[in-house]
């Protein structure tokens, strides 16, 4: 899996009072980003991580016994994480997340140019 990104997770164990969470999501972030993980559906995922919950469309990681969440979108087909929020349990609770994350808004439409060729494209070498 390719792990988006790992930045947000450094920012969260920079933070004061966090530091303790530095070698869990370092953990965490070597895991996923293993090249042997592949995770295809929902039941990959909980075979990898069995404390792990489907809420919407975000997956919530509990890191470190509980202590942190990890908030992250699965792209099945592209073998992508997005992680979208780390927080500690605390702030898990106070359910503001999942607005903030999306987790019950649909995925966004594509485009009509990631979907069809532009005019000038398919006219290319037309002449």
């Amino acid at each position: 899996m390719r792990v988006i990104s790992k930045a947000r997770l450094k920012q969260f164990w920079e933070t004061p009072g966090h530091q303790d969470a530095e070698g869990l999501l370092r953990a965490w972030y070597t895991h996923v980003s293993n090249k042997s993980v592949t995770w295809h559906s929902w039941g990959d995922v909980k075979g990898d991580f069995a404390s792990v919950s489907l809420v919407g469309n975000c997956v919530v990681f509990n890191v470190g016994g509980n202590k942190y969440r990890l908030v992250a979108r699965i792209i099945y087909a592209s073998q992508k994480v997005f992680v979208l929020k780390v927080m500690t349990h605390a702030q898990y609770d106070e359910d503001r997340w999942k607005a903030e994350c999306g987790c019950y808004e649909p995925p966004p439409a594509k485009s009509k140019s990631q979907t069809t060729k532009s005019p000038a494209s398919r006219t290319k070498g037309a002449d």
